[in-house]
């Protein structure tokens, strides 16, 4: 069974070119999962480290957010929308009524589910997952 967990890593604001330069360095033991929130604005979970040629950019350690892997099938009954078709894709809408969003990687069924770290308790509970 899934369990929510908080998502360390670095959340960086830059020009759009720049950050589709930027070069992710994974902390000990971890992977990075790059999302892009926006054209400017990434959330590089597992990095350590960001070389990012923007000298306007700003990048910061970034824990306010907690996920889960799982599929879809274990968000259908708690979810309104589809998943995207074409992968990889960033979705965002509500999860058993919580804001969320969801990471479908271009790769495999697993699909990471998340949401602000405030929100941690309440969707973890209407998801029925552990805390």
């Amino acid at each position: 069974m899934p369990a929510l967990e908080v998502l360390g890593g670095l959340r960086v604001v830059a020009d759009p070119a720049a950050l589709d330069g930027a070069r992710w360095t994974a902390g000990a033991g971890q992977t990075v999962t790059l999302l892009r929130f926006a054209s400017d604005d990434a959330f590089a979970i597992g990095a350590s480290s960001a070389e990012v040629d923007d000298p306007d950019a700003i990048v910061e350690p970034e824990r306010g957010f907690v996920g889960a892997w799982c599929t879809f099938d274990d968000l259908r009954h708690v979810t309104e929308w589809a998943p995207p078709a074409e992968r990889p894709a960033l979705a965002q809408g509500a999860v058993a009524g919580v804001p969320a969003k969801v990471w479908l990687p271009d790769h495999g069924p697993a699909i990471l589910v998340l949401t602000a770290a405030a929100n941690a308790d309440v969707l973890a509970d209407r998801l029925g997952w552990p805390r």
